[in-house]
């Protein structure tokens, strides 16, 4: 559900749920369909983990999910907080499940000032967390600090007049409400330029697979230019790499498409898609995967490349 309405997200879960209704079934399938299944939903790394603790589940603990905070934490994708929640919410563990919500609460009540984002806020906004918890119901109370956090404690205009904890709130006192948490460094926006060419040969096309570390790892796309900046197309087959792309080969431009701005957590995707007729077959493009253009649903690939299919489509 991060940064995704709940609306939204449900109808993917169904899905998934419906194609993965057990942990062996979802250790048995291939990545490439639990990414399809996925897809839409970005995090992809999410997609990923998931299904290795489910590979890991079967194979260590005899497809039964783990129930003891060690245990839990071993599984790939789950860190300090999810292991705190899943220990407290589902076995009544006595573990401080620290999230946004719970780091800004925390940090007005008692004034404190050490930045969330660092390890010595995080060590320090968990012992707290740790020592206020209730330990004979400990979901129930991570649970209600995090509602605590969302209804009156929000990040911006917190209801201060209504808040049942303004006798206990050092930052009220202090005027410091607006002042706290702290964070260290703002995350920086990286600006990327993509330049996509959905080739296609008779009733085929050409897709790759993106395997580096880096956005969409696994995802498949259409042969793909990243520039510097924004480039228009007669500076475009100017470039060595579509020199190279499409070296020997007559190709022609249906269409090119309206520029797609596609916003991730900290980069800014500017993308152009180029629709192109070729004639013949190059070294470079026998390189990518031919694929029918009927069978492109088969391939998990990002929202923007989904999106520019839509666009064709219309």
């Amino acid at each position: 559900m991060q940064q995704t309405r709940v609306n939204q997200g449900f109808e993917y879960y169904v899905r998934f749920i419906e194609r993965f209704p057990n942990v062996k079934s979802l250790a048995e399938a291939d990545e490439q369909e639990v990414l399809k299944y996925w897809q839409g939903l970005g995090y992809y790394s999410r997609a990923r983990n998931l299904h290795k603790a489910a590979k890991k589940i079967v194979s260590d603990f005899n497809a039964q999910f783990p129930k003891t905070y060690k245990e839990i934490i071993s599984l790939p994708g789950i860190g300090e907080y999810t292991a705190a929640a899943i220990s407290s919410f589902a076995y009544n563990l006595p573990y401080a499940a620290v999230d946004g919500n719970i780091y800004r609460v925390l940090s007005r009540i008692s004034a404190n000032d050490t930045p969330i984002d660092t390890t010595a806020g995080k060590k320090v906004f968990t012992e707290i967390a740790q020592n206020l918890l209730d330990k004979l119901q400990p979901g129930l109370h991570n649970q209600a600090i995090m509602e605590f956090g969302a209804i009156y404690c929000t990040p911006a205009n917190p209801d201060c007049q209504n808040c049942p904890l303004l006798d206990f709130c050092e930052a009220k006192k202090l005027n410091l409400v607006q002042q706290l948490p702290v964070k260290q460094s703002k995350t920086k926006v990286t600006n990327r330029y993509f330049n996509y060419f959905f080739i296609q040969n008779g009733k085929s096309t050409y897709l790759q697979k993106r395997t580096k570390k880096d956005i969409w790892r696994n995802l498949y796309e259409f042969p793909l230019i990243e520039t510097d900046g924004e480039m228009d197309f007669s500076s475009l087959v100017q470039t060595p790499e579509f020199k190279t792309l499409f070296e020997n080969t007559d190709y022609q431009i249906n269409k090119i498409s309206k520029p797609f701005k596609h916003m991730l957590s900290h980069q800014i995707i500017y993308a152009i898609f180029y629709d192109i007729n070729i004639l013949g077959e190059n070294m470079r493009l026998q390189s990518f995967e031919k694929t029918e253009l009927s069978n492109l649903y088969l391939y998990p690939i990002s929202r923007l490349t989904e999106l520019f299919l839509e666009s064709i489509e219309k």
